[in-house]
């Protein structure tokens, strides 16, 4: 699947786009798509839903003709431009969003501000941009996740260049791993074909079966172009349980030996990270080539949250939800009522919040 398979679109007419005969079976159609969010799309349905989001994309040109029914046009609906409206980094709200609501995380703060920031910016980067996010349940990795999405995209967590898989629902089988490998490099070029700045998420990485992540490696690495597609301005994100037993002694360590946990660094524990996710014989990145060929760009670490961390975390719930409280007294009884019910390690010292 090409655009060039529209080649003979390629001499368009001007065609007003108040000429609702012909634009109205177009808008109908494009409408039908955006009505179904990608997420629900299984990546085996991939070669029907490619070839019709190209067709789209393609009449998208044909029908607007000019520059300024083009940017109505993209104004109305979802367009992968990058005009600060449908595509483009809110920066300072990204960062904003990070400071407000993820707690006990400098790392991920640092890092991943940092690592959008300059592959968005980069109008020419050398290959995707590969981030790995690890630590146990409850850490926020799903959560900077889709902070990014909805910083990134117009339509954020809705928008149909972001595509989530979850190893356990998409790719199940063992048996049929050749084939998810197949499917998924199918859905992964159709995709970036339509749009060079799409946004793909692997969910619990720990839980996908050895060898088949390595399917997107050449989408990873340092190629100009594949196939007439070029991915480098793609984003891949991993999320993963794996390596959570190595972050949680680092932070304990730390703490055993009474050193600030602001003080923990990446040299602290990214190659623990890559070293453990590597060998890991039940983790999705076992002996994967995507990381002994090092193309994945950061492996984040978040780390188990404090007590403190979790208190924070329920107020700003309770902020974003707009919850009010007969007094402050009331509020802290149920956020401590909250606190009571969970669970925390090392079971002596009862330090860090269980997953």
């Amino acid at each position: 699947m090409r655009l060039s398979l529209w080649a003979s679109l390629s001499h368009r007419r001007q065609v007003s786009v108040m000429d609702s005969s012909k634009i109205f079976p177009f808008l109908l159609l494009f409408h039908l798509l955006l009505l179904a969010p990608s997420s629900s799309i299984e990546p085996i349905s991939t070669a029907a839903f490619i070839g019709v989001t190209t067709a789209v994309t393609s009449l998208v040109t044909y029908y607007t003709g000019t520059q300024s029914h083009f940017a109505m046009f993209c104004y109305l609906w979802e367009c992968c431009v990058e005009d600060g409206n449908n595509v483009g980094l809110k920066e300072d709200q990204l960062e904003q969003d990070l400071k407000e609501n993820v707690f006990g995380q400098h790392l991920v703060q640092k890092i991943v501000v940092k690592a959008i920031k300059n592959f968005v910016k980069n109008p020419n980067p050398k290959k995707a941009l590969a981030l790995s996010f690890h630590g146990w349940s409850g850490t926020g990795k799903n959560f900077v996740s889709n902070m990014i999405v909805k910083n990134l995209y117009k339509n954020g967590l809705s928008s149909i260049f972001v595509h989530y898989f979850v190893a356990t629902k998409h790719f199940p089988h063992a048996e049929y791993v050749q084939k998810y490998k197949d499917d998924l490099q199918k859905w992964i070029q159709g995709n970036v074909s339509v749009c060079q700045r799409s946004l793909f998420v692997f969910d619990e990485m720990d839980k996908m079966h050895p060898g088949l992540i390595d399917a997107i490696k050449p989408f990873l690495d340092f190629h100009i172009m594949l196939d007439n597609v070029n991915y480098r301005k793609s984003i891949f994100i991993f999320l993963s349980n794996a390596g959570g037993v190595q972050i949680n002694n680092v932070a304990m360590d730390f703490w055993k030996e009474g050193k600030d946990r602001e003080s923990i660094a990446m040299v602290d524990v990214e190659p623990l990270l890559q070293m453990g996710a590597f060998n890991e014989k039940t983790s999705g990145f076992w002996h994967a080539n995507v990381v002994d060929k090092h193309l994945v760009d950061f492996f984040v670490p978040f780390l188990p949250l404090e007590q403190r961390h979790v208190r924070m975390c329920i107020n700003a719930e309770i902020k974003s939800r707009g919850l009010e409280f007969k007094n402050s007294e009331e509020k802290e009884k149920i956020i401590d009522a909250v606190l009571d019910e969970m669970t925390y390690f090392p079971h002596l010292e009862r330090i860090y919040a269980g997953g």
